[in-house]
């Protein structure tokens, strides 16, 4: 019986990267999103499933698991990536988005992880994968939520690493630098109006003006270590906050 993956934001991006390469693993994968269209048929694609699930609330939260443990049995592998952004000073940050951001890319990997425990640990396997961002380990301006939720999220990760090695579970979280997603297209968009720059200067004189290798990182790099996390010889690596930042935090 093939090991069962839950993949948030799994309709684009990242986790639709994730979801393919695991089911190109031979895992079956359970893709979560609020873009049921999208979710819908690549869920038919990969031979999977869909469920739509607002993140963001508790109860939504809940009903993804409960879904995937009534059609699948157990949860094997969660890879938490759901997320967005919002930028704007501290000062003109809107309440609500803060209480959003929070909800949706902190409590709900806790959430997430909580209700899969019971069958991680019964099948005394499970490896949960939190996709963080460099903007776990480094701060910039005007993003105080999604700096915070993330920074956050390792500090979920390292606990959750701890109190599940000796059930066989591992808790990782992946650090990327930019990659190439339909969300950082928009910010790249956004940067070149509010600059009055090029996308390409946005890109090169912002995004990667840290890095040493000069590029944008693809979805299917993040996807590779995804996997790379899930195999028997990652088994010892745990509680870390593992980078793919192209050299930002070398210097």
């Amino acid at each position: 019986m093939s090991r069962v993956a839950l993949v948030t934001g799994a309709a684009s991006g990242i986790g639709l990267a994730c979801a393919e390469r695991l089911s190109a693993d031979g895992m079956t994968v359970v893709l979560a999103d609020l873009n049921e269209k999208a979710g819908r048929a690549h869920a038919q694609r990969l031979g999977g499933s869909f469920v739509a699930a607002d993140l963001s609330t508790r109860a939504g939260c809940k009903a993804l698991v409960d879904a995937a443990l009534e059609a699948h049995g157990g949860v094997h592998v969660l890879v938490n990536n759901a997320g967005y952004q919002h930028v704007a000073p501290i000062e003109d940050f809107p309440e609500d988005q803060w209480d959003r951001m929070i909800s949706l890319m902190l409590t709900a990997p806790f959430l997430l992880t909580r209700y899969c425990w019971p069958s991680m640990k019964r099948q005394k396997w499970g490896r949960v994968i939190n996709i963080a961002s460099i903007h776990a380990l480094v701060a910039s301006p005007f993003k105080a939520a999604y700096i915070s939720a993330k920074h956050g999220l390792v500090g979920l990760t390292r606990t959750a690493a701890l109190e599940g090695g000796e059930f066989g579970i591992t808790a990782n979280a992946i650090c990327p630098a930019y990659v190439r997603t339909p969300l950082v297209d928009a910010q790249i968009a956004d940067q070149a109006k509010a600059n009055r720059m090029s996308e390409d200067e946005v890109i090169e004189k912002i995004m990667l003006a840290p890095a040493a290798v000069k590029r944008l990182l693809e979805p299917r790099e993040v996807a590779d270590f995804v996997a790379y996390l899930c195999s028997e010889p990652a088994g010892t690596i745990t509680g870390a906050a593992l980078t793919m930042d192209l050299g930002w935090t070398a210097r």
